[in-house]
């Protein structure tokens, strides 16, 4: 059975779209049959793996809004081992859909939607990716009750940690209420300039907050983070030497070996 991971963040800008996608598709590298969800209404998952509007439908707003199945929205990308559920921007408009649906039927579970689904996945998939928007709305909390574990992006700069007690707070809720099982997977740090002292500095202070649940993979500042999507590819594919390519592929090491598979 395959294991639902969440990358949550509501802090943008840390890497957590860049890190959805080349996680995904490092896993992928490695044998591992994945699925990436697009739950961002931005979609740059979905665009950053290659897959343009025109190769679609019906996306994840169709599936959460059941007006479509879970096979019409899974998407082969060009990528090894790497399928996507894609984003559009109806997303923006979940929030209200399904509160009046709520408010019609009392018995509705606003957040309960994606598993409704992906647990048709599990089967299916080693992984399952899911790409979270900047937020802690209905989009986030859909993912913390499909999800078996949270993994979390912190980007190397001041004020780092801000913000993470309050996400640290949203996953204890969301244990506590929705999804008890639910785990922090781990911390992933992002963005680093290895050339000032306060990204070494973010560093300890991340690693002697969290501890072991740190990965011992650091993700380094790099220009062609942001030039790989524009290609519709993830890092490996779009600069196979590249120092992210090896960051990437070591993480998803580290993830395959946290899981015991």
């Amino acid at each position: 059975m395959g294991k639902i991971i969440a990358l949550v963040n509501q802090k943008g800008g840390v890497g957590k779209t860049t890190t959805s996608i080349n996680l995904s598709a490092s896993l992928g590298y490695l044998k591992k049959k994945v699925l990436l969800v697009d739950l961002d209404p931005q979609g740059n998952a979905t665009t950053g793996v290659g897959v343009a509007k025109t190769d679609y439908k019906e996306s994840i707003y169709d599936l959460l809004t059941d007006k479509t199945q879970l096979s019409d929205v899974i998407i082969k990308t060009k990528f090894k081992n790497l399928y996507i559920i894609p984003a559009t921007i109806n997303l923006v408009g979940l929030d209200v859909e399904l509160t009046e649906r709520q408010k019609e039927d009392p018995n509705f579970q606003t957040g309960g939607q994606l598993k409704k689904y992906l647990s048709q996945a599990k089967d299916l998939f080693d992984y399952i990716i899911i790409d979270c928007p900047p937020s802690l709305g209905i989009l986030t909390k859909n993912a913390l009750v499909a999800s078996d574990s949270v993994l979390i992006p912190v980007q190397c700069e001041f004020f780092a940690l801000e913000g993470i007690m309050q996400l640290l707070s949203t996953i204890m809720l969301a244990q506590k209420d929705l999804n008890p099982t639910l785990d922090i997977e781990g911390v992933l740090l992002t963005m680093l300039d290895a050339r000032t002292n306060l990204g070494l500095e973010v560093v300890e202070d991340v690693k002697s907050y969290f501890k072991e649940r740190v990965y011992d993979t650091i993700i380094p500042r790099l220009v062609k983070f942001a030039e790989a999507p524009s290609y519709g590819k993830p890092i490996l594919a779009y600069d196979s030497t590249s120092r992210g390519t090896l960051a990437y592929i070591n993480l998803a090491k580290e993830v395959i070996a946290r899981n015991g598979n």
